[in-house]
């Protein structure tokens, strides 16, 4: 009654109203409810059949199976059919991911689905400004995503909302659940106990036309937390630990779960932390048990009947006893330092407290143009009262921030809280710019002013990625990624060479003074403040909703289906280009200025492996046409391959495709006429949405041979009319000279898969399949 007499849009439900398997999955769904009465029944069938404890993510994946009784289970091996509960849209990844579903021809979701604007804003002048500057170049766009929520029963998260992963966690996920994202730090919501996994829009897809997802069985690889974070440690630490531990591929094919005494002392936000930036780390995604904390913020964002059901199936959301994990490593909180990783991969962990030191030996700029917290990884209102609390202490000796800084909220709701409680203005004093509440930085949408391109600099950023060229185009941006209360002291400082435990700064009196280990209440002490309202309903029936995608748009660009594979072996093949070293999603399909054409596959295709390095001249975006012998742009390159008809091939190196979800980088290649990825191995996200585009993904049986293949050589694939699961593929590769030599394939196709690719596409095969049973 005080909510709904405050205005405050929440409901609060009383746990003695609750009613089991009749709770409603959000306040935005309420005729959805959460049923683990199903979760329970497969687990139980599934513990039979296996005959052993569970690990906590075994129990939700194996709780979610589309036939738990004949499912065929081995980590690392079979291939899953899922039925996830709901789906969730990122706008830059959404626009594929609706108009492939609209080319399916369904007429309406058959989950609960959202679309959350965050992606295209871009940071700018601050706010207000920059949210009223995203609304009329992306009008468009938004209009576009909004009327096809609207037709197609899909809730829609206007610009400003906040950042997709932040309103995840305090609307959508909830212990048990599992909900796959078109955006690969979707594994926050395991800070709510939930399977969450980033995907490719036609992963979406195929949940939300109602069809079983396929996941390769995951490995689990078990974290377990000793003693309690105290200081300056945060919970980003643990992570940064863990990614330099296992590095950018070490968690491939396998869900880091955390456990131990150790996680009770770690905020439900905190624990949200560390399994978002698991994505760097290539896990499939990360997740801790139901606890205390989590119920604690279940019942702060108006979802007390969920605890409260949450708490009479807790033993299906934790892992059992003497349950096995894939590896096991042991980290002791009370003795885990502040870290920074960095630069240019988020692998690269190094003490604060060393990182001085370590950057002037490797000639890395110690002084920090700009310092950023915020992002999806760290937004929490925690997070930002742990920096508002280091900024106090300066404030208070006269000190503001030597670098310039900023403040991204995570959401509209922790923004509206973090001004109410005066956190916005204490960071604003010590000389801070705060942002729309969008992803901005971190994913390149970052006007940036303060240096030129090519300017070798320093940034350090709460933020989770760190690629060459990520946050501003600018290679030479030398950027470290840490906490937001690390940032903070940073940029107050100036420098890489302070280290906040130890160091001292001088107060505008003269006087020196240590800063103090910054402490923050984990949640307010007030309800929260949800803000303005931006979300939009799906009407009941959208049936009568026109969506509008015009003809000579730039923006948007209906699909047509790609072609069916001719059934024969792919011969002389050129190579597009051989990638040397690392070559991520960013490198394939950059983002910031190339957002703007997601829903048009033939703009954005101009992007494609642009950032990529060709091993034949050690540049970028510069090939030999092998037909033409003059060197020029990929895309270009790659347009007249296909305009001449002439398939064509990459060359990988390790973990290629690591990073983002983004399905455009497998949609580009296929557009202009790929045929085949060539690597020593895969991220996990890209692997797959290169076979739902009808692409071959094939890895070297001996890593060796990536040398034995040239730039000039032409490739052909031999076996694909025996093409078959564990098969291994011939590669006769022919030199320039005359001769020949075999190396032999590997790839990770199952039976459906290998008919994706025999149809073009897995949204081709769907179509085949919808046609049959029509």
């Amino acid at each position: 009654q005080h909510a709904l007499n405050s205005g405050i849009r929440r409901y609060h439900v009383a746990p003695v109203l609750c009613q089991r398997a009749k709770v409603a999955m959000s306040h935005f769904e309420p005729n959805e409810h959460i049923n683990y009465e199903k979760l329970e029944k497969n687990i139980s069938i599934v513990r039979k059949r296996l005959d052993r404890p569970l690990t906590l993510s075994e129990k939700i994946v194996y709780g979610h199976l589309d036939d738990p009784a004949k499912q065929e289970i081995e980590r690392g091996k079979t291939y899953l059919r899922l039925r996830p509960d709901r789906v969730a849209m990122q706008d830059a990844t959404a626009q594929m991911a609706m108009l492939q579903f609209i080319s399916s021809g369904l007429p309406k979701v058959a989950v609960p689905s959202t679309i959350h604007c965050d992606h295209l804003i871009e940071a700018q002048s601050g706010g207000e400004k920059d949210l009223r500057r995203a609304k009329d170049i992306n009008q468009e766009v938004y209009n576009f995503l909004a009327t096809a929520g609207a037709k197609y029963g899909v809730g829609f998260w206007k610009p400003g909302s906040g950042i997709i992963h932040q309103i995840i966690l305090e609307n959508y996920s909830y212990p048990g659940v599992m909900l796959i994202g078109t955006d690969s730090h979707t594994p926050n919501g395991g800070g709510l106990g939930g399977i969450c996994i980033g995907v490719g829009g036609a992963d979406a897809v195929d949940v939300m036309a109602g069809i079983p997802w396929e996941l390769k069985c995951p490995k689990v690889i078990g974290v377990k937390l000793t003693g309690k974070l105290s200081g300056w440690s945060s919970p980003k630490d643990v992570i940064l630990k863990v990614a330099g531990i296992l590095t950018v591929k070490g968690g491939t094919g396998a869900i880091i779960e955390y456990h131990g005494p150790g996680v009770d002392s770690i905020s439900c936000t905190g624990m949200a932390t560390i399994c978002n930036m698991g994505a760097e780390i290539g896990a499939t995604t990360s997740v801790f048990p139901y606890n205390a904390r989590m119920k604690k913020y279940l019942g702060k964002t108006g979802r007390a009947d969920i605890a409260a059901l949450a708490d009479e199936f807790q033993q299906h959301l934790v892992p059992d006893s003497g349950c096995q994990y894939d590896q096991v490593i042991e980290i002791n909180l009370s003795e885990l330092k502040p870290h920074i990783n960095g630069p240019f991969t988020p692998d690269l962990a190094h003490p604060v407290s060393d990182i001085g030191a370590v950057a002037e030996k490797e000639g890395w700029p110690v002084d920090i143009r700009v310092g950023l917290i915020g992002s999806c990884t760290n937004s929490s209102y925690e997070d930002m009262g742990r920096s508002a609390a280091v900024a106090k202490q300066a404030l208070a000796r006269g000190l503001k921030c030597k670098s310039k800084f900023t403040i991204t909220p995570g959401s509209e709701q922790i923004r509206a809280t973090i001004e109410r409680d005066g956190y916005a203005q204490i960071l604003r004093d010590v000389g801070g710019l705060v942002l729309a509440n969008a992803c901005g930085p971190c994913i390149g949408q970052w006007d940036r002013k303060d240096i030129k391109k090519g300017e070798k600099n320093t940034i350090v950023t709460s933020y989770n990625r760190n690629f060459t060229g990520r946050n501003d185009a600018n290679p030479e941006t030398h950027a470290f990624v840490t906490s937001p209360e690390i940032v903070t002291a940073l940029s107050i400082a100036g420098t890489l060479k302070f280290n906040p435990e130890t160091d001292y700064l001088t107060g505008a009196d003269g006087k020196k003074f240590k800063l103090e280990a910054p402490d923050a209440d984990e949640l307010p002490k007030l309800e929260f403040d949800p803000g303005q309202d931006t979300y939009q309903y799906p009407p009941k029936d959208g049936s009568g909703q026109h969506v509008d995608v015009s003809p000579t748009s730039q923006r948007l660009q209906l699909l047509e289906p790609f072609d069916k594979w001719d059934g024969k072996d792919l011969e002389d093949m050129l190579i597009l280009i051989k990638v040397k070293g690392k070559c991520t999603t960013d490198h394939i399909s950059a983002a910031g200025p190339w957002l703007k054409f997601r829903g048009h596959l033939d703009n954005i295709s101009n992007n494609l492996l642009i950032g990529a390095i060709n091993i034949e001249n050690g540049k970028a975006n510069s090939v030999r046409n092998a037909l033409t012998q003059e060197f020029g742009p990929v895309p270009d390159t790659a347009r007249y391959y296909k305009k001449m008809g002439v398939k064509w091939a990459v060359i990988g190196d390790e973990n290629y495709g690591e990073g983002s979800s983004r399905e455009h980088a497998a949609l580009e290649p296929r557009h202009l006429g790929g045929r085949v990825i060539i690597t020593k191995s895969f991220a996990r996200i890209h692997e797959t949405n290169l076979k739902k585009q009808g692409l071959l993904p094939l890895t070297f049986a001996d890593p060796a041979d990536y040398n034995k293949i040239h730039p000039v050589d032409k490739l052909s694939i031999v076996g694909l009319a025996d093409f078959a699961p564990g098969k291994p593929l011939k590669c006769i590769i022919k030199h320039p000279n005359g001769s020949q030599e075999t190396i032999m394939l590997n790839h990770t196709f199952n039976e459906s898969q290998i008919e994706w690719f025999q149809a073009g596409s897995a949204l081709n095969r769907m179509k085949e399949l919808q046609q049959k049973s029509s």
